[in-house]
Protein backbone atom coordinates (compact mmCIF):
# COMPACT_ATOMS: atom_id res chain seq x y z
CA UNK A 1 0.00 0.00 0.00
CA UNK A 2 2.95 2.33 0.45
CA UNK A 3 3.01 5.17 -2.08
CA UNK A 4 4.14 8.80 -2.30
CA UNK A 5 0.52 9.96 -1.84
CA UNK A 6 0.00 7.78 1.23
CA UNK A 7 3.36 8.80 2.67
CA UNK A 8 2.69 12.52 2.32
CA UNK A 9 -0.84 12.13 3.67
CA UNK A 10 0.13 10.08 6.73
CA UNK A 11 3.25 12.13 7.36
CA UNK A 12 1.28 15.38 7.30
CA UNK A 13 -1.46 13.82 9.44
CA UNK A 14 1.17 12.88 12.02
CA UNK A 15 2.60 16.40 11.87
CA UNK A 16 -0.79 17.90 12.69
CA UNK A 17 -1.78 15.37 15.35
CA UNK A 18 1.37 16.14 17.33
CA UNK A 19 1.65 19.81 16.34
CA UNK A 20 -1.94 20.89 16.89
CA UNK A 21 -1.97 18.44 19.77
CA UNK A 22 0.71 20.34 21.68
CA UNK A 23 -1.19 23.59 21.12
CA UNK A 24 -4.35 21.96 22.47
CA UNK A 25 -2.44 20.69 25.47
CA UNK A 26 -1.13 24.16 26.17
CA UNK A 27 -4.35 26.12 25.63
CA UNK A 28 -7.37 24.02 26.53
CA UNK A 29 -8.73 24.10 30.06
CA UNK A 30 -8.08 21.21 32.45
CA UNK A 31 -5.31 19.83 30.25
CA UNK A 32 -2.31 18.73 32.32
CA UNK A 33 -0.15 20.73 29.90
CA UNK A 34 -2.17 23.93 30.21
CA UNK A 35 -0.05 27.10 30.18
CA UNK A 36 3.14 25.29 29.15
CA UNK A 37 4.05 28.36 27.09
CA UNK A 38 5.72 29.18 23.81
CA UNK A 39 8.85 27.10 24.45
CA UNK A 40 6.74 23.99 24.93
CA UNK A 41 4.64 24.68 21.85
CA UNK A 42 7.63 25.30 19.57
CA UNK A 43 9.39 22.19 20.90
CA UNK A 44 6.27 20.13 20.31
CA UNK A 45 6.05 21.33 16.72
CA UNK A 46 9.70 20.45 16.15
CA UNK A 47 9.12 16.91 17.39
CA UNK A 48 5.96 16.77 15.27
CA UNK A 49 8.02 17.54 12.16
CA UNK A 50 10.51 14.82 13.08
CA UNK A 51 7.75 12.23 13.57
CA UNK A 52 5.98 13.32 10.39
CA UNK A 53 9.11 12.92 8.30
CA UNK A 54 9.75 9.41 9.63
CA UNK A 55 6.15 8.33 9.03
CA UNK A 56 6.17 9.77 5.51
CA UNK A 57 9.42 7.98 4.68
CA UNK A 58 8.17 4.67 6.06
CA UNK A 59 4.87 4.77 4.18
CA UNK A 60 6.07 5.64 0.72
CA UNK A 61 7.36 9.21 0.40
CA UNK A 62 11.12 9.32 0.06
CA UNK A 63 10.97 13.12 0.01
CA UNK A 64 8.78 13.48 3.12
CA UNK A 65 7.97 17.11 2.37
CA UNK A 66 4.76 17.17 4.50
CA UNK A 67 4.45 20.83 3.48
CA UNK A 68 3.21 22.29 0.19
CA UNK A 69 5.72 25.14 0.54
CA UNK A 70 8.63 22.70 0.58
CA UNK A 71 7.17 20.87 -2.42
CA UNK A 72 6.65 24.14 -4.31
CA UNK A 73 10.11 25.46 -3.44
CA UNK A 74 11.69 22.23 -4.58
CA UNK A 75 9.76 22.32 -7.84
CA UNK A 76 10.86 25.88 -8.55
CA UNK A 77 14.50 25.18 -7.75
CA UNK A 78 14.72 22.00 -9.84
CA UNK A 79 12.22 22.75 -12.60
CA UNK A 80 10.47 19.43 -11.87
CA UNK A 81 6.78 20.04 -11.14
CA UNK A 82 5.59 16.43 -11.35
CA UNK A 83 5.27 15.99 -7.58
CA UNK A 84 2.82 18.86 -7.12
CA UNK A 85 -0.23 16.95 -8.35
CA UNK A 86 0.46 14.05 -5.95
CA UNK A 87 1.96 15.71 -2.89
CA UNK A 88 -0.26 18.78 -2.46
CA UNK A 89 -3.64 16.99 -2.27
CA UNK A 90 -2.13 14.41 0.07
CA UNK A 91 -0.72 17.09 2.36
CA UNK A 92 -3.97 19.06 2.61
CA UNK A 93 -5.99 15.89 3.22
CA UNK A 94 -3.55 14.67 5.85
CA UNK A 95 -3.67 18.02 7.64
CA UNK A 96 -7.48 17.90 7.75
CA UNK A 97 -7.51 14.34 9.08
CA UNK A 98 -4.90 15.17 11.70
CA UNK A 99 -7.02 18.06 12.97
CA UNK A 100 -10.05 15.79 13.25
CA UNK A 101 -8.02 13.41 15.40
CA UNK A 102 -6.90 16.25 17.67
CA UNK A 103 -10.54 17.25 18.13
CA UNK A 104 -11.42 13.68 19.09
CA UNK A 105 -8.45 13.30 21.40
CA UNK A 106 -9.33 16.42 23.40
CA UNK A 107 -13.09 15.92 23.11
CA UNK A 108 -14.10 16.74 26.74
CA UNK A 109 -11.87 19.82 26.88
CA UNK A 110 -13.64 21.94 24.26
CA UNK A 111 -16.69 22.47 26.44
CA UNK A 112 -14.44 23.26 29.41
CA UNK A 113 -12.71 26.06 27.48
CA UNK A 114 -14.88 29.20 27.23
CA UNK A 115 -12.47 31.23 25.06
CA UNK A 116 -13.42 30.75 21.39
CA UNK A 117 -10.12 32.23 20.19
CA UNK A 118 -8.12 29.64 22.11
CA UNK A 119 -10.12 26.87 20.48
CA UNK A 120 -9.43 28.31 17.04
CA UNK A 121 -5.73 28.68 17.86
CA UNK A 122 -5.50 24.92 18.36
CA UNK A 123 -6.36 24.45 14.68
CA UNK A 124 -4.77 27.35 12.82
CA UNK A 125 -2.59 30.40 13.16
CA UNK A 126 -3.47 34.00 13.93
CA UNK A 127 -1.41 37.18 14.23
CA UNK A 128 -0.26 38.69 17.49
CA UNK A 129 -0.87 42.12 15.92
CA UNK A 130 -3.34 42.06 13.03
CA UNK A 131 -1.60 43.95 10.24
CA UNK A 132 -2.06 42.23 6.89
CA UNK A 133 1.10 43.50 5.12
CA UNK A 134 3.30 42.82 8.15
CA UNK A 135 1.69 39.41 8.72
CA UNK A 136 2.26 38.49 5.07
CA UNK A 137 5.91 39.54 5.29
CA UNK A 138 6.37 37.40 8.41
CA UNK A 139 5.07 34.31 6.66
CA UNK A 140 7.15 35.03 3.55
CA UNK A 141 10.36 35.49 5.54
CA UNK A 142 9.83 32.45 7.76
CA UNK A 143 9.06 30.19 4.81
CA UNK A 144 11.91 31.58 2.73
CA UNK A 145 14.43 30.54 5.37
CA UNK A 146 12.71 27.20 5.90
CA UNK A 147 12.98 26.28 2.21
CA UNK A 148 16.45 27.78 1.77
CA UNK A 149 17.88 25.96 4.77
CA UNK A 150 16.27 22.65 3.82
CA UNK A 151 17.86 23.01 0.37
CA UNK A 152 21.21 23.59 2.07
CA UNK A 153 20.72 20.54 4.28
CA UNK A 154 19.82 18.32 1.33
CA UNK A 155 22.87 19.59 -0.52
CA UNK A 156 25.16 18.68 2.37
CA UNK A 157 23.63 15.22 2.80
CA UNK A 158 23.73 14.13 -0.82
CA UNK A 159 27.19 12.63 -0.84
CA UNK A 160 29.40 15.72 -0.79
CA UNK A 161 32.83 15.38 0.77
CA UNK A 162 32.64 15.61 4.54
CA UNK A 163 28.83 15.49 4.59
CA UNK A 164 27.06 14.10 7.63
CA UNK A 165 24.94 10.95 7.21
CA UNK A 166 21.65 11.50 5.38
CA UNK A 167 19.68 9.97 8.27
CA UNK A 168 20.60 12.99 10.37
CA UNK A 169 18.66 15.35 8.09
CA UNK A 170 15.22 14.85 9.73
CA UNK A 171 16.65 15.86 13.10
CA UNK A 172 18.22 18.95 11.59
CA UNK A 173 14.97 19.94 9.89
CA UNK A 174 13.17 19.55 13.22
CA UNK A 175 15.77 21.81 14.85
CA UNK A 176 15.30 24.29 12.00
CA UNK A 177 11.53 24.43 12.59
CA UNK A 178 12.14 24.87 16.31
CA UNK A 179 14.53 27.73 15.58
CA UNK A 180 12.09 29.42 13.21
CA UNK A 181 9.36 29.12 15.82
CA UNK A 182 11.52 30.66 18.53
CA UNK A 183 13.00 33.42 16.38
CA UNK A 184 10.27 34.33 13.92
CA UNK A 185 7.09 32.65 15.13
CA UNK A 186 5.96 35.23 17.65
CA UNK A 187 4.35 37.47 15.03
CA UNK A 188 1.91 35.14 13.29
CA UNK A 189 2.34 31.73 14.88
CA UNK A 190 4.62 30.67 11.97
CA UNK A 191 2.32 28.69 9.70
CA UNK A 192 5.15 28.34 7.10
CA UNK A 193 3.01 25.53 5.69
CA UNK A 194 -0.25 26.18 3.80
CA UNK A 195 -1.63 22.70 4.56
CA UNK A 196 -0.87 23.04 8.26
CA UNK A 197 -3.14 26.10 8.43
CA UNK A 198 -5.86 25.55 5.83
CA UNK A 199 -6.60 21.87 6.47
CA UNK A 200 -7.20 22.33 10.22
CA UNK A 201 -9.06 25.61 9.64
CA UNK A 202 -11.52 23.72 7.43
CA UNK A 203 -11.79 21.08 10.15
CA UNK A 204 -12.59 23.80 12.70
CA UNK A 205 -15.30 25.12 10.38
CA UNK A 206 -17.05 21.77 9.84
CA UNK A 207 -16.56 19.93 13.14
CA UNK A 208 -19.15 20.17 15.94
CA UNK A 209 -16.68 21.73 18.37
CA UNK A 210 -18.41 22.71 21.59
CA UNK A 211 -18.75 26.49 21.92
CA UNK A 212 -16.62 27.34 18.89
CA UNK A 213 -16.62 30.73 17.22
CA UNK A 214 -15.59 32.01 13.82
CA UNK A 215 -12.94 30.24 11.76
CA UNK A 216 -11.49 33.69 10.87
CA UNK A 217 -11.63 33.27 7.10
CA UNK A 218 -10.66 36.92 6.68
CA UNK A 219 -7.13 36.07 7.84
CA UNK A 220 -6.96 32.65 6.17
CA UNK A 221 -5.37 33.75 2.84
CA UNK A 222 -2.23 35.04 4.58
CA UNK A 223 -0.93 31.71 6.00
CA UNK A 224 -1.54 30.15 2.58
CA UNK A 225 -0.29 32.87 0.23
CA UNK A 226 2.61 34.00 2.43
CA UNK A 227 4.29 30.57 2.61
CA UNK A 228 3.66 30.03 -1.11
CA UNK A 229 5.37 33.32 -1.98
CA UNK A 230 8.23 32.60 0.41
CA UNK A 231 8.69 29.17 -1.14
CA UNK A 232 8.73 30.56 -4.67
CA UNK A 233 11.30 33.21 -3.75
CA UNK A 234 13.46 30.64 -1.96
CA UNK A 235 13.20 28.21 -4.88
CA UNK A 236 14.32 30.92 -7.31
CA UNK A 237 17.17 31.90 -4.99
CA UNK A 238 18.33 28.29 -4.61
CA UNK A 239 18.22 27.86 -8.38
CA UNK A 240 20.20 31.07 -8.89
CA UNK A 241 22.88 29.95 -6.44
CA UNK A 242 22.96 26.40 -7.80
CA UNK A 243 22.69 24.83 -4.35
Amino acid sequence: MASPFLGEMLGTMTLIVLGDGVVAGALLKRSKGEAMGWIGITAGWAFAVLAGVFVANATGSADAHINPAVTLGGAISTGDYTRLAIYLPAQFLGAFLGAVLVWLHYLPHWAETPDKDLKLAVFCTGPAIRNAPANMISEIVGTFFLVLTIAALVATTSGNAGAFPRGVAPYLVAMLVWGIGLSLGGTTGYAINPARDLGPRIAHAVLPIAGKGSSDWGYAPIPVAGPAIGAILAGLFVRLLGI
